[in-house]
């Protein structure tokens, strides 16, 4: 059993230290994770009720009433009638009644309505979309950011391979007489900086791999690898299914079936009722209980007066609509422009980067000659290594950044 669950335990380990995440892993788990993914749900619980609500216009809607009342001399009797009518005539009414309209026809303004909160649904879940897309660009600044410091440590230890190798050779001169324990001081203090310098990239590591953790909901061992994106092809033309883009044309929609809603409350409505009412009786001539049936046909002209300025509005919310659009597609292209830019420098500066750490290397290796031969300082020689190290990580650190700029691309054009 104790192998068994040594062999368990292995593999977990072998699992959490070479796991290996994609920047698609981390955007999807991102995605899952973020709490405005939840909105999704309530928007269309909120739509389900409100359309539950407006179908129930269509039921019967049943009022339950009581009156009571006070009156004057309601009829001036003739003598000959009084006696038929009853001596005397109550001077108060008691009455309750129950009252059942049906709607019949309501000028399409309930169908109208559900399609606006339909349409005002869609606009508030593409809106959410829009939250929900800028999740991307954060990750990938936080991926990248983490590849950056991986590009920097892996430098970090090649300088120390090569500072050691450096007190090597100093330490062999120094017992050959060429060399003197300054020289081995100077190498230690280098030694040293590195190693400082490696640390504090491994502190900003951790931290970086905390943040990007709690984005995807995930805790994040040291130990874990990021894969590194493989270089994309790019597109130059915004698509359609830019989340913002969409989100325009949801809320062009939703003041369509408002304007649709505007024109069902210019129509009459018809509905049928019913009435049975019981009360005291103020004479005998009356019953004391009646029932009525009929139909009513009412047509309220009210939204005639507000008509104009209603559309004015719709109008003016069009044109705002219109403007946003714009203001998007403008930034963007200002965004796209600019990121373009960057990549065409990036990849001209890479060209240059290969021909700078050739020639770094021809100096490094001339300079460690001199310095066995004692015609050049060990400080000059941790100059030269130094260079070639700045020169090897500034190309890492540009490829780092074109793939950076690339996928910010793919962001702007959602392709």
């Amino acid at each position: 059993m104790k192998r068994k669950l040594t062999i368990v335990f292995g593999l977990m380990v072998t699992i959490k230290v070479f796991a290996q995440l994609s920047i698609a892993d981390c955007q999807q788990m991102a995605h899952d994770n973020y709490p405005a993914i939840k909105r999704y749900n309530l928007i269309m619980l909120h739509r389900n009720y409100d359309v539950s609500n407006l179908s129930k216009a269509y039921l019967p809607q049943i009022k339950v009433g009581t009156t009571a009342g006070l009156f004057t001399d309601l009829l001036r009797l003739p003598i000959a009638l009084q006696a038929v009518a009853g001596r005397e005539m109550k001077n108060h009414l008691l009455m309750a009644n129950v009252q059942v309209n049906q709607l019949i026809y309501d000028g399409g303004t309930v169908a109208a309505t559900k399609r606006v909160v339909r349409r005002q649904t869609e606009a508030e879940s593409r809106a959410t979309d829009v939250t929900m897309y800028d999740i991307r660009s954060r990750v990938n600044e936080l991926f990248f950011g983490i590849l950056m410091l991986d590009a920097q440590l892996r430098r970090s230890e090649l300088l120390q391979n090569d500072l050691a190798l450096s007190r090597k050779t100093v330490d062999g001169m120094l017992r050959g007489g060429v060399a003197n324990q300054s020289d081995i001081d100077a190498v230690a203090v280098e030694q040293v900086r590195a190693e400082q310098q490696t640390m504090s990239l491994r502190a900003s590591r951790r931290a970086y791999l905390t943040m990007l953790g709690l984005f995807i909901g995930r805790e994040l061992a040291d130990t874990i690898v990021l894969k590194h994106p493989s270089e994309i092809r790019e597109q130059h033309a915004i698509s359609t299914q830019r989340p913002e883009l969409a989100a325009f044309v949801a809320r062009q929609r939703m003041i369509d079936a408002q304007r649709k809603v505007l024109d069902t409350q210019l129509h009459p409505k018809l509905s049928a009722f019913g009435l049975a009412a019981y009360h005291n009786r103020m004479m005998s001539l009356v019953q004391d209980k009646f029932f009525a049936a009929g139909l009513t046909l009412s047509w309220d002209i009210t939204p005639f007066y507000t008509r104009r300025n209603d559309l004015r509005k719709l109008s003016v919310q069009q044109q705002q609509v219109d403007n946003d659009r714009e203001i998007f597609l403008f930034n963007t292209h200002l965004l796209s422009a600019s990121v373009n830019g960057i990549i065409n420098d990036l990849r001209e500066g890479l060209k240059q980067d290969d021909r700078i750490i050739s020639l770094r290397e021809r100096i490094r290796e001339k300079s460690m000659r001199r310095m066995q031969n004692g015609t050049e300082t060990v400080n000059e020689m941790l100059r030269n290594v130094n260079a070639v190290n700045d020169a090897q990580q500034q190309k890492d650190i540009h490829e780092i950044q074109l793939l950076e700029a690339i996928y910010k691309l793919k962001y702007i054009y959602n392709y």
